[in-house]
């Protein structure tokens, strides 16, 4: 009898005990922190990972970033649930800048990134470099504001290194061997990975790699373009020999034309938009107005295709960036989590964008790059 009782040298009922014990302390923690239905409830795609360029690095097909939102069009706490859901869904590129809310997107960002404690292999973070200030040396690619932005941002970022830097506008005033070595300095030191360029031309991104070639210095790995159904021409004929030639990798800005390819815009400019927030005149004029109506019309072309295929449009918009081939991510912004959920879906578009639907959708915009014949 006493062997029946007994299981592995113990007691019967202090096995049953102990198999109670744990039941009860998953049930709690099942009913009130619910850590697995949170996370299904969370899991909304399956992520790709694409290389950037010809670097070893890879980030996800879709990435975060935090321009007009964090410390400035979202609380803080909106903030964390949207870098919260990006990483639950396999986003491993949070993107940000000196000039996002004068630094203070990057404080929001290293406050949460410290909170949340990922393991810093499982994420990538980048700053950019120009508009720092508004004194002399606070503005600009010089050496002594290349550095000391950097120094910066790993401050308020509360990192001890910078995955991707990017010059955020080329410097007519500063000879790009400077910059270029300020770059290569900063990689030597460990404080970055990677550095690249933003809105840089395609001539300016190839005298960057040039120099960086002549003096051996470590050349730009990737340029951070406007990219979308309405802005075409950089990155799909201007950069098309940098791809082959250089091994340029692209992280793409505004895939939804600061919102007009959602259809949020169409005949209406609703009220509680980023348009609304002093600074962004300059982008209300691109987006609302007469002189834009052409803007719209094709808008409104597009979401025609979009709900033949039962899809919303900045689903359709974002995985038409997706689906070309020499784009390594496209970064989203969102206000809200319902306004990131919906747009990670896109992932789900790109296989159904068949050559017949590419088609319809180039018959919609009627705007394809011509590259020049010599």
């Amino acid at each position: 009898m006493q062997k029946m009782l007994e299981e592995n040298g113990q007691p019967l009922c202090f096995s049953f005990f102990i198999l109670i014990k744990f039941f009860t302390e998953f049930n709690s923690r099942l009913t009130f922190q619910r850590p697995l239905i949170r996370y299904l409830y969370k899991k909304i795609v399956e992520m790709e990972y694409r290389r950037l360029g010809k670097s070893g690095l890879q980030v996800s097909a879709l990435s975060f970033g935090s321009w007009v939102t964090f410390g400035a069009q979202v609380n803080n706490s909106m903030a964390e649930q949207c870098m919260k859901l990006a990483y639950d869904n396999g986003v491993n590129f949070f993107d940000n800048a000196e000039a996002y809310a004068s630094g203070q997107s990057e404080i929001v960002m290293g406050e949460l990134l410290k909170k949340f404690n990922w393991d810093r292999s499982t994420y990538t973070v980048s700053s950019k470099v120009f508009w720092g200030g508004k004194l002399p040396n606070q503005i600009g690619l010089s050496r002594k504001h290349v550095i000391e932005a950097c120094n910066a941002a790993l401050k308020r970022l509360q990192l001890d290194y910078l995955d991707l830097y990017f010059c955020h506008r080329p410097d007519k005033n500063t000879p790009v061997e400077e910059t270029v070595r300020a770059m290569h300095d900063l990689i030597q030191q460990g404080k970055v990975l990677y550095w690249g360029t933003s809105e840089w031309s395609g001539v300016e991104i190839m005298e960057a790699y040039s120099v960086a070639r002549q003096y051996n210095l470590t050349p730009p790995t990737m340029e951070q373009p406007q990219y979308n159904l309405l802005c075409r021409d950089k990155v799909e004929v201007e950069y098309s020999k940098l791809y082959k030639e250089i091994g340029l990798g692209t992280t793409i800005w505004s895939p939804l034309s600061s919102g007009l390819l959602s259809g949020k815009y169409i005949d209406k400019t609703p009220e509680g938009t980023r348009l609304d927030r002093p600074g962004m005149e300059w982008l209300k004029e691109k987006i609302v107005g007469d002189e834009n109506k052409w803007k719209h019309e094709k808008v409104k072309a597009l979401k025609k295709v979009a709900d033949d295929l039962g899809v919303s449009l900045n689903r359709l918009s974002i995985a038409w960036v997706l689906k070309n081939p020499n784009v390594s991510t496209a970064i989203l912004g969102a206000s809200k989590t319902e306004q990131l959920e919906d747009n990670l879906k896109a992932l789900d578009v790109v296989p159904m964008l068949t050559d017949e639907v590419m088609e319809r959708i180039e018959a919609a915009v009627a705007n394809k790059p011509v590259a020049p014949a010599f």
